[in-house]
């Protein structure tokens, strides 16, 4: 059946203003746009009302935890997928930290046949640069490339030797695919769970430096630069690592990064004194001048794109207290409604900015043909209601994970309908008419 979805917001791609426009759906592709003023012939047709709210594409997410297999009771690719289209979300890539790791054909083959069977949304997988994330011996990259991994990561871990990255960089250069880097120097931040600043001087905490993020981000740019494998950048958070990609960027290494949410509304003087582990997340949160410099970095293009880190724990792990739970928070079903409320409302970005940080400037990067509601691409998309405020229930999440520091924050611009190549896969709207 075709669907027309009536009466939405649109951006002008031109000027970025906003107009009433009609969609047509066709075959799971964006068939036709007309404009607010013309009548679609709807008849035979689904009919989605909009009623005014923002049509978008769906977000594409290139840095999630689904935790399956192996912690199917933090998370599963059902109720991550699920999640994530609640959030708006229609294209998301799971680390493969699990267990066991994603480092073999048959666990990658896995959790796409997986996803396929039982996910909502599209599933990317990476796989593991090293065997179990180790450090210590290389993947089968090709291998992992056949089975349908879209690039190599030991996320969750740094990989410590840089004879090791130098090697697995001209790997991936070779089969044309990147190299995605969790940056961290064990030997900094062993034994430490939140940044080294006024929030560990006042609670007498090892704090983790700057510097163990940076150190990598500098040294992987010259091996990038070395190889001239496409490097990215995970969940920068440093003043320092801003300053390494801004530089290496200008010099025409092609390294290209990604930030998050929490890092761009949140620093360390944040956190409450009650040590509540649903603030504790790697990278730690920062301080102000470092959320500041990577607000500065995603404006300015050092930083290409917006992800979640979406990192699901029970609430049994996180009552463990800020030096024992693990590190982590769940994002998909808050990061637009944050940072909407945070920097549009506000007027510091533009919402044709933020949308393209979550939809085009993801696709651009990892050259996926998603990201944009042009004629002839998937019919990817979600409907946002700009105008209503909501407060963060986490008891609402359809994420298993309920560990987020925004419980109760009051917010703008929630999702309500998140349809993947034609399909609605979730929906809180009440326009639907067949």
């Amino acid at each position: 059946m075709e669907t027309w979805i009536t009466n939405a917001l649109a951006i002008d791609p031109e000027t970025g203003s906003l107009h009433k426009k009609h969609l047509k759906v066709a075959q799971g592709k964006v068939a036709l746009w007309l404009d607010g003023g013309e009548s679609p012939d709807t008849e035979g047709c689904e009919v989605i009302d909009a009623e005014g709210k923002l049509i978008s594409p769906g977000f594409i997410d290139m840095h999630v935890h689904l935790r399956e297999p192996g912690f199917e009771y933090k998370e599963t690719i059902r109720s991550g997928t699920e999640s994530a289209a609640k959030g708006g979300f229609t294209t998301i890539a799971p680390m493969p930290n699990t267990r066991p790791v994603t480092d073999t054909p048959e666990t990658v083959k896995f959790v796409r046949e997986k996803a396929a069977a039982e996910g909502v949304v599209r599933v990317l997988p990476y796989a593991a640069i090293t065997k179990n994330e180790l450090g210590r011996e290389l993947t089968d990259f090709a291998g992992l490339k056949e089975a349908g991994a879209i690039g190599f990561t030991d996320d969750g871990v740094g990989v410590q030797n840089a004879q090791m990255m130098k090697d697995a960089m001209a790997l991936a250069r070779s089969l044309g695919l990147p190299v995605i880097a969790h940056c961290e120097d064990n030997s900094l931040v062993e034994g430490a769970a939140v940044t080294d600043g006024e929030f560990a001087r006042r609670h007498g905490l090892k704090g983790i430096p700057n510097e163990s993020e940076a150190i990598h981000v500098g040294r992987d740019i010259l091996l990038a630069e070395a190889t001239g494998v496409h490097y990215h950048v995970c969940h920068v958070s440093t003043e320092q690592s801003v300053r390494l990609i801004r530089l290496g960027k200008s010099v025409g290494v092609n390294v290209t990064a990604e930030v998050c949410p929490h890092h761009l509304v949140l620093c360390d003087e944040d956190i409450p004194d009650s040590m509540d582990a649903n603030w504790k997340m790697n990278p730690p949160l920062r301080t102000p001048r470092d959320v500041e410099a990577c607000i500065q970095g995603l404006e300015d293009g050092t930083i290409d794109m917006i992800v979640t880190d979406h990192a699901p724990h029970s609430e049994e792990e996180k009552a463990k207290g800020m030096e024992r739970a693990p590190f982590g928070i769940v994002g998909f079903e808050t990061a637009f409604p944050l940072l909407y409320t945070k920097f549009v409302r506000t007027g510091r970005w533009t919402l044709d900015f933020l949308l393209r940080r979550m939809t085009k400037d993801p696709a651009r990067v990892f050259e996926l043909p998603y990201g944009t509601l042009e004629p002839g691409a998937p019919a990817d998309l979600t409907l946002i209601d700009l105008e209503s405020e909501q407060a963060v229930d986490p008891g609402s999440f359809l994420s298993k994970g309920r560990n987020t520091p925004f419980k109760g924050w009051k917010l703008y611009g929630w999702p309500l309908l998140t349809m993947v190549e034609g399909q609605v896969v979730w929906t809180q709207h009440k326009g639907i008419a067949r």
